[in-house]
């Protein structure tokens, strides 16, 4: 379950990050500048970060979820159909914004059966797959949609988007059961959960760490031709680098996350502000400027597994709403850190701006987590579904109760237990 919705998230990504290979095209096909088919990006990440928490309650929260993956599929097909049409700005930025919220309500509504199929425990784990499925987009879906749209016209990867999506409503409905799992998450449900000042600590993390990998990745192709003197032509080549760190380095979050959650946050928070702080003092060779691109791929994505994992564990499993804002948090991120970058670069830090606008904001980001591991249970723990009792995360295994020199062993709870 968890590597097919690992699977979608690959469709997802690609999508999040299509217009940008294809920009030249779609401003002479709308009739638009360049900078006005920019917003197609924009409104993308404010469909994102507005619409993923207002779908994930608005329709109907007791809704199983099943039929939300399903539906979020289908509005994400139709509007890439939307998309592809050769009807104006207006239309292409309604058919993006539709996409958005198919987008936004899949990682919400994924991530709680994610995160359900595999126990508490491994949450983070399961999170790491889906992450690693957008990452995998980064380095193998957004070139391959470029080059497809620079070869038979930009609306084909368009049209190949919503047919994949349509093929993985069907895959969906033979996979995963028509259960009604979220049939108690009522409104007042979902929103109890967010009164917990630790889960916000995590969302403000979560935009803090990702505009600091955005102010520079947002302009790293003009960073390493202008400044380290890279060919045009190897640019996507350390792009293909930094993917293939991003996408080790989940994994590798995903396996330490669960039980040493704030001990991988902080360390590669730390290094992800080192990593940039580099880059913005030595990036002048092409050599260096290439090693200190895949290093920040591979610190910054270790820890997207992590929090995401720790918003399970604050607001406990199977709740759609705080994974929806952990959702809009990224997306706000990456809107900060893309406007954090492009002030730096033209004011007259030039370019050495975006890195040193990474740095500061990377540095910020240690402020939210260290209050947030303080109150953090030891160990990290995870909430039953339905009692709200608290367990160590790790491998499950015996509980032991100590009373003098014996004790008695209780087995490990069954998984279904495992529910708040």
């Amino acid at each position: 379950m968890v590597w097919l919705l690992g699977a979608i998230t690959f469709v997802m990504g690609t999508s999040e990050m299509i217009v940008t290979g294809l920009l030249p095209q779609l401003s002479a096909a709308l009739g638009v500048s360049v900078a006005r088919a920019g917003t197609l990006i924009t409104v993308l990440a404010v469909g994102m970060m507005i619409g993923a928490p207002a779908m994930s309650v608005a329709p109907a929260p007791a809704a199983p979820h099943r039929t939300a993956l399903i539906a979020a599929l289908l509005i994400f097909a139709a509007g890439h159909v939307v998309g592809a049409l050769r009807s104006g700005l207006g239309l292409s930025l309604a058919g993006r914004f539709a996409a958005a919220l198919g987008n936004g309500t899949f990682w919400a509504v994924g991530a709680v059966i994610a995160t359900t199929a595999a126990g508490p425990a491994a949450s983070t784990r399961a999170m790491s797959v889906m992450v690693g499925g957008t990452t995998l987009a980064n380095v193998i879906g957004v070139p391959l949609s470029t080059a497809a749209g620079q070869l038979s016209g930009w609306q084909t990867p368009f049209w190949a988007l919503a047919a994949l999506a349509v093929a993985a409503a069907a895959v969906i409905v033979r996979r995963v059961p028509a259960d009604r799992s979220g049939a108690d998450s009522t409104l007042r449900a979902e929103t109890s959960t967010l009164r917990h000042p630790r889960l916000w600590l995590v969302y403000l993390a979560i935009a803090l760490i990702q505009s600091g990998i955005m102010a520079f990745y947002s302009y790293v192709a003009p960073l390493l031709t202008d400044r380290a003197g890279l060919a045009a032509a190897a640019v996507p080549l350390a792009m293909l680098g930094f993917g293939a760190g991003a996408l080790a380095s989940t994994a590798l979050g995903g396996r330490r996350g669960d039980g040493k959650p704030y001990g991988t946050l902080v360390p590669a928070t730390a290094l992800t502000a080192a990593v940039l702080a580099a880059l913005a003092l030595w990036a002048t060779s092409s050599v260096v400027a290439v090693v200190l691109v895949v290093l920040l791929g591979a610190a910054g994505f270790a820890t997207n597994p992590v929090v995401i994992g720790e918003v399970v564990r604050v607001a406990g499993a199977g709740r759609a709403l705080p994974m929806a804002l952990a959702t809009s948090a990224f997306q706000v991120g990456i809107a900060l850190g893309s406007w954090a970058g492009g002030a730096a670069l033209t004011s007259t830090l030039n370019t050495q701006g975006p890195p040193l606008a990474g740095t500061a904001l990377a540095l910020l980001a240690l402020v939210p987590l260290r209050p947030a591991g303080r109150h953090a249970p030891q160990g990290g723990t995870w909430r039953t579904e339905r009692t709200g009792r608290t367990g160590r995360t790790g491998r499950p295994g015996p509980r032991h109760r100590p009373s003098g020199r014996s004790h008695r062993v209780d087995p490990a709870p069954e998984p279904s237990a495992r529910r708040r």
